[in-house]
């Protein structure tokens, strides 16, 4: 008898007995079909397991690509760390990082940003020397020596008003004062307290930890007040150095009481507190700030312009100011850093203040590390600080384009997809005809070649690349920009380490390539 095995009925439907070799065949049947399952599967596995095994050696410029550790969390996450945290003098930051698609953690070492508003390298010495390649952290070790404001006043730099220490040098202040017996003096200390002129004489001396600056005494006035300036700076950067200014806006501070008549006894007339007078309440800039939406520095370089004078004398030096000081303590940055797993773990932002005078000419007066972001006392000042926030998270890879459940890159596609081979490679004609042999490589002039570079030179050009390309407002101070029209001048690199020479020459290839690359 035939059996039909028609729409779809099996046997057991119909009820009709199977013959013994009928069973026999189905039984291997199922039985191939189990073997092929499982077959497939473990080579699925294996594929799955060699293919990580790749990415995970692999080298991606930039960064190594290594599997995300916990696949079950759907955002990345920052930890945002410090004393007294429920008055608010966080929020902005917490605000920026929620925004940018971030879960918040309140501590622990499941985390891929730590913003911290202390500093970390003592409170979190164990977990600072542990950290894994993506996390990263808002201050670089050795930032005090920047940040310090004994040891800036004393460095002797340009643009920072000539100081000595206390009591070590005495001698030298009484020998300067003598030769220059119309300037006044300040006497501070590292925590900023308490600062008043005085007569010379009237001054003690012997304070240990103090030093004894030169007063500007002839600031520029708007509507009769002094006012400082603060130009947010961020540093990505060590070795080799790049730094950035924030663009965007800068913050203006106004003392309350105008400055003339002067009387040294009214601190509120020279020197700039928490209740300082702001922008929108000095009459001559809040017509451009009010009543025509313009920021801080747009107002003033308004102002400037209207009284015949040019923003850029001022914009310059404080570049240059910024430079200075940070050329000058690259060697102790280098060294502090050198003490961590890798430099790449770490970013800072910091505020450099600024006094102008009636020249025009910049006076660099301190540079402060973890500057307040909290707009409790005027919250027109919001916006600023949250631009300063999502620019700076921007600029150094931490606001992604790429979301993920980190900041690892998850593959090389995607790692290329965003700065590839042939957007770092420059001077196309020279390598083609001068380093064609790696042989070549030997040449200073074939280094920047492609097949001259080594993993960490791509890598380095990689993370400079990126900061271009995702820089928003920021605009670079280190490594200087570049002037496309003058030809190319080695005295221009006299004085900088050769990893600084090597990145600024990539710069002005890229400059001649693309001249948004030029600043």
């Amino acid at each position: 008898m035939k059996v039909m095995l028609g729409g779809g009925a099996s046997p057991s439907v119909i009820g009709l007995p199977l013959s013994c070799r009928q069973m026999q065949f189905m039984i291997v049947v199922a039985f191939v079909l189990v073997f092929g399952a499982v077959l497939t599967a473990l080579n699925v596995y294996e594929l799955h397991r060699l293919t990580e095994e790749h990415w995970n050696k692999a080298h991606v410029p930039g960064d190594a690509v290594t599997k995300a550790e916990d696949t079950s969390r759907a955002k990345p996450v920052a930890w945002i760390r410090g004393n007294k945290k429920n008055t608010g003098y966080l929020k902005h930051v917490t605000n920026v990082f929620s925004r940018l698609g971030y879960n918040l953690a309140n501590d622990g070492d499941d985390w891929d940003v730590l913003w911290s508003h202390n500093y970390p390298f003592r409170e979190l010495k164990t977990m600072m020397v542990n950290l894994k390649p993506h996390q990263k952290v808002n201050h670089f070790p050795g930032s005090g020596y920047i940040s310090n404001k004994v040891n800036l006043a004393i460095s002797g730099l340009p643009h920072v008003p000539k100081a000595f220490r206390m009591p070590a040098e005495k001698d030298q202040l009484l020998t300067h004062a003598k030769k220059n017996p119309e300037m006044m003096f300040v006497q501070k200390s590292n925590n900023h307290r308490g600062i008043k002129i005085e007569k010379l004489d009237a001054l003690d001396l012997g304070i240990e930890g103090t030093f004894v600056q030169e007063f500007i005494h002839n600031p520029i006035l708007i509507d009769g007040h002094k006012f400082d300036i603060g130009v947010y700076t961020i540093i990505t950067s060590i070795e080799p150095l790049r730094v950035y200014v924030f663009e965007g806006d800068v913050l203006f501070r106004f003392c309350p009481e105008k400055y003339h008549p002067f009387d040294p006894e009214i601190r509120d007339k020279y020197v700039v507190g928490d209740d300082y007078l702001p922008v929108w309440k000095v009459p001559s800039l809040a017509k451009y700030y009010k009543d025509f939406g313009f920021g801080m520095k747009g107002s003033f370089d308004a102002w400037l312009r209207a009284e015949d004078k040019d923003p850029d004398v001022v914009w310059n030096a404080v570049k240059d100011a910024i430079r200075n000081a940070f050329y000058s303590k690259e060697s102790s940055l280098i060294q502090a850093t050198s003490h961590y797993p890798s430099p790449s773990n770490f970013f800072e932002m910091m505020r450099f203040d600024f006094v102008i005078d009636d020249q025009l000419k910049v006076h660099l007066m301190e540079a402060n590390m973890s500057p307040n972001l909290s707009s409790s006392h005027f919250k027109e000042n919001r916006l600023l600080y949250e631009q300063v926030l999502f620019n700076l998270l921007t600029l150094v890879g931490i606001g992604r384009i790429v979301h993920s459940s980190n900041l690892l890159p998850q593959s090389k596609d995607e790692a290329e997809m965003q700065a590839a081979s042939k957007d770092l490679v420059v001077f196309a004609d020279h390598c083609l005809t001068s380093c064609v042999d790696v042989k070549a490589c030997n040449k200073v002039e074939c280094q920047l070649c492609l097949p001259c570079l080594s993993k960490d030179q791509l890598s380095i050009l990689t993370h400079a690349y990126m900061e271009h390309k995702y820089r928003g407002e920021c605009r670079r101070v280190v490594p200087q920009p570049v002037n496309p029209d003058h030809a190319y001048d080695p005295a221009n690199m006299s004085g900088l380490t050769p990893d600084n020479t090597f990145l600024t020459e990539w710069f002005r290839g890229k400059c001649l390539m693309d001249k948004t690359f030029c600043s």
